[in-house]
C-alpha cells in the first residue's frame, strides 16, 4: 500500500501563499527600480512590518528567500528553453541555457545582482550552506556532468592541483551533486569551477554595464567565451553545430 502523505493544513497553505506573495512583491519592487526592504514589502502587501517578521525576521532572510526562489524560477525557464533538445544532447542544452542565462541577466539586472552578488562566503556556516543549494548551479553542473559522461574530456589529477584547490574539490562548497564522483576523480569539479567563473564573469560584466556597450549589444564577448570552452569540454568536433545554435540564440530579440 502506498504511503499516504499527511494533508496540508489550511494554516500551512496560507503560510506558503504568504511566502509566495513576498517573493512576487519583492520581484515587482526590483523590476520597478524601487528599494527592496522589509518595510517596502510589508507596505505593498498591506501588512505591518512586525507582521512580516513572522515570515522573515530580518533583511538578510528576505534577501535569501527571494534570491533562492527567483533563481529557481529563472532556472526553470532556461531549462524549458533548452529542453527543445533531447536529454541525449546535453551540449546543445548547455549552450541554450547559457544564452538564456545571459539574456535574463541583461533584462533583469537587479534580480541578477540580488542572486549572484549576495555576499555569503564570509557569513556564518548556515548561510555558507546556501552556496550548495542554488538551483542554477545544480542545473549547469548537472549538464556538464552529462557532457563528461558522453565525451570524457580531460581533467586534472588530484596530485596536480594546488593544495587549496584539492581541498576545495574534495569537500566542495559549490552547488553541484558530487557524491557520485569518486574522490580520485574530483579534479572534474575544478573544471566546473573554472567554466562557471568564465560564464559568470562575462555575464556580470555585461549585466552591470562594465563593458563597452557596443560589445554588449553585439554579444561577441559572450560568444567568444562560450566558444573558447568547447575544446576544454571535449566539444571541439561539435563546434559548427553548437556555434549555429549559439548564434540563433543571440539573434533572438
Amino acid at each position: 500500500m502506498a504511503h499516504l502523505r499527511a494533508p496540508v493544513t489550511r494554516r500551512e497553505r496560507q503560510r506558503e501563499a504568504t511566502y509566495d506573495e513576498i517573493v512576487t512583491v519583492s520581484a515587482d519592487l526590483l523590476a520597478e527600480g524601487a528599494d527592496l526592504s522589509l518595510r517596502a514589502v510589508a507596505a505593498r502587501m498591506g501588512m505591518t512590518a512586525p507582521a512580516l517578521y513572522r515570515y522573515v525576521s530580518n533583511y538578510q532572510e528576505l534577501v535569501d528567500l527571494v534570491a533562492f526562489e527567483l533563481d529557481k524560477a529563472a532556472t526553470a525557464a532556461w531549462a524549458q528553453a533548452a529542453s527543445r533538445f533531447p536529454e541525449e544532447d546535453p551540449a546543445a542544452r548547455l549552450v541554450v541555457a547559457c544564452a538564456r542565462f545571459r539574456q535574463w541577466a541583461l533584462t533583469k539586472p537587479r534580480e541578477f545582482a540580488l542572486i549572484f552578488a549576495n555576499p555569503i562566503a564570509e557569513a556564518d556556516t548556515e548561510r555558507r550552506d546556501l552556496l550548495t543549494l542554488a538551483t542554477s548551479g545544480h542545473y549547469f553542473t548537472d549538464l556538464m556532468w552529462r557532457i563528461w559522461e558522453l565525451y570524457q574530456f580531460p581533467y586534472p589529477a588530484l596530485d596536480d592541483l594546488d593544495p587549496v584547490i584539492r581541498d576545495a574539490v574534495l569537500d566542495p562548497l559549490i552547488p553541484a551533486k558530487s557524491d557520485h564522483i569518486p574522490p580520485e576523480d574530483r579534479g572534474l569539479l575544478w573544471i566546473y569551477m573554472r567554466a562557471w567563473s568564465a560564464l559568470y564573469g562575462v555575464v556580470t560584466l555585461e549585466s552591470t554595464g562594465h563593458c563597452d556597450p557596443r560589445v554588449i549589444e553585439s554579444g561577441q564577448l559572450f560568444r567568444a567565451t562560450i566558444l573558447d570552452w568547447l575544446e576544454p569540454l571535449g566539444l571541439q568536433h561539435e563546434r559548427g553545430r553548437l556555434t549555429a545554435i549559439l548564434d540563433e540564440e543571440l539573434a533572438r530579440p
